[in-house]
């Protein structure tokens, strides 16, 4: 069975235990690995490397991924103390109390951006690159399993090179991958990607054998999925995008099979684009960071043809009925590098209906998608930002209100933000839809309030902006600071926003 995994026969005698490879790494390194929200990660060797943290090694680390990895990486080095400095993307509870608890310093990045920075030497020299394959070629070439992220730059640009071949991720996920990657400029050339489903790579990442120092077998799977089920929320977001796309179909502002779609990370998400199965919309195609269940959906209800990401991001059951239809799913999904899936060249030639989710917005258009409250991470930036500022049309998607209606998820003024009113086209809400283009900040704040609030906390925000026009000086963008930082000040004293007097905000 290995010599069907490991095919290049210089490399057998390089197989080691997860405990040997966890005695390469250095205090100082510069570790880069695979995996990306939350799938395709190395396991065994960071748990290896978490009891040798526990038998009082003292080893730490700077840890660059994808995007998001499981507990196993992300988790278990964080509680051991071995990273200090993490880049671009986590999602991980312990990884982020020890950032906000000032253990770890963390640098959120555009995800597109970081493998570029890499290329260019910004951050240093990669000391270790610790990959998840299925397979080794016969010439030495890495095959991923369920994501790519950076995984492909991170061996170019490593010294040493360890690869964790996980024998539970299923060999017949070779072919599914295109690896691509960009020249450094003055050299670098258009990406010849015309279409969703164009190739433009090979089915394996690079790799000089003798970078190899060690091949570690793991059966540990990737972490469980867990998707919300669909709800009334989700679903009446995704009947008032289904109703937007119809009128920009109907204005020919939209060709009638659509434009590729993006969706971003979570349930929200999934469970908005999910509500494209039952409409009239046929022979779409989806050029996004991430696939998750609702695109499998898609497929299987004959209305996506072909779907191009960086990662694989399925339930548990959902990944069963994968593995066991993978020959039809192969034909219609590739999986490539994220500065591919992410590009910014690539998403304005497609013309990419960019669809993320917030944490909250205010009034004019900013989007929060990555600290609660101005300051504490939550989980970062992501790819929202490649996709937002990129997109033919650009829509974020938020519930009205989070923490069962205690806070508004509509605000005066963002504790934080992430996208500017210059980059955000489209607010969806359960309540409605805010189209903001070509609109003045004070158009966009009464469209806002209109179609996208309700209940007491839309009268809070008429209020709010009714005073505003009073007392502002210059009413381009009519704004109160300290009363509009009040809605957050509020909650950090009370734990809600629901404090009203005279339906003034205090």
């Amino acid at each position: 069975m290995l010599e069907e995994r490991i095919r290049c026969k210089k490399l057998r005698d390089r197989i080691i235990t997860a405990d040997e490879a966890a005695m390469l790494f250095k205090t100082g390194m510069k570790v880069g690995t695979s995996g990306f929200t939350p799938v395709g990660y190395p396991k065994a060797v960071p748990l290896a490397l978490g009891k040798r943290a526990e038998n009082g090694d003292k080893i730490e680390i700077t840890l660059m991924t994808g995007a998001s990895v499981g507990d196993e990486l992300d988790g278990v080095l964080s509680r051991a103390g071995i990273i200090k400095r993490r880049f671009p993307y986590q999602t991980n509870t312990s990884m982020r109390n020890c950032i906000n608890n000032k253990e770890i310093e963390y640098c959120d990045m555009h995800l597109s951006n970081f493998a570029h920075w890499i290329k260019y030497g910004f951050l240093g020299d990669i000391d270790i690159a610790l990959i998840e394959a299925v397979a080794i070629t016969e010439n030495g070439g890495i095959v991923p399993s369920t994501s790519v992220g950076n995984s492909n730059i991170y061996v170019e640009k490593a010294e040493k090179v360890i690869v964790e071949l996980n024998i539970s991720q299923s060999l017949e996920l070779e072919g599914i991958h295109d690896i691509y990657s960009s020249d450094n400029p003055p050299h670098r050339k258009p990406i010849p990607i015309f279409k969703t489903g164009d190739r433009i790579g090979t089915n394996y990442i690079t790799c000089n054998p003798d970078k190899i120092v060690g091949i570690v077998i793991s059966d540990v799977r990737d972490a469980d999925i867990e998707l919300a089920p669909v709800d009334e929320v989700s679903i009446r977001m995704a009947s008032n995008l289904i109703d937007f796309l119809d009128c920009e179909v109907k204005h020919d502002r939209l060709p009638r099979n659509l434009l590729p779609l993006q969706s971003g990370v979570g349930s929200v998400a999934n469970a908005v684009l999910a509500g494209l199965k039952n409409t009239r919309y046929e022979n779409l195609t989806v050029y996004s960071e991430v696939l998750q269940d609702s695109v499998l959906d898609l497929i299987d209800f004959g209305k996506v043809n072909m779907a191009s990401a960086t990662s694989l991001t399925l339930s548990k059951d959902r990944l069963c009925n994968f593995y066991k239809n993978i020959e039809k799913y192969r034909n219609k999904i590739i999986l490539r590098p994220q500065e591919i899936s992410n590009n910014p060249e690539v998403i304005r030639r497609l013309g990419i209906i960019g669809i993320n989710t917030a944490i909250e917005v205010d009034l004019y258009g900013n989007v929060n998608s990555s600290n609660i409250m101005g300051s504490k991470i939550m989980n970062g930036i992501g790819g929202s930002g490649d996709f937002a500022r990129n997109s033919y049309i650009s829509i974020f998607v938020t519930q009205t209100t989070a923490k069962k209606g205690d806070i508004s998820c509509i605000v005066p003024m963002v504790s934080h933000c992430d996208h500017t009113e210059h980059d955000v086209q489209v607010i969806i809400t359960e309540e409605g839809v805010a189209d903001l283009r070509g609109l003045s900040p004070k158009e966009r704040a009464r469209t806002i309030i209109q179609n996208c609030t309700s209940g007491e906390y839309r009268e809070m925000l008429k209020d709010y902006y009714k005073k505003a026009l009073v007392e502002c000086k210059h009413r381009h963008t009519p704004l109160i600071i300290g009363e509009a930082l009040s809605w957050h000040k509020r909650f950090l004293e009370t734990g809600t926003m629901k404090v009203l007097q005279d339906r003034r905000i205090v």
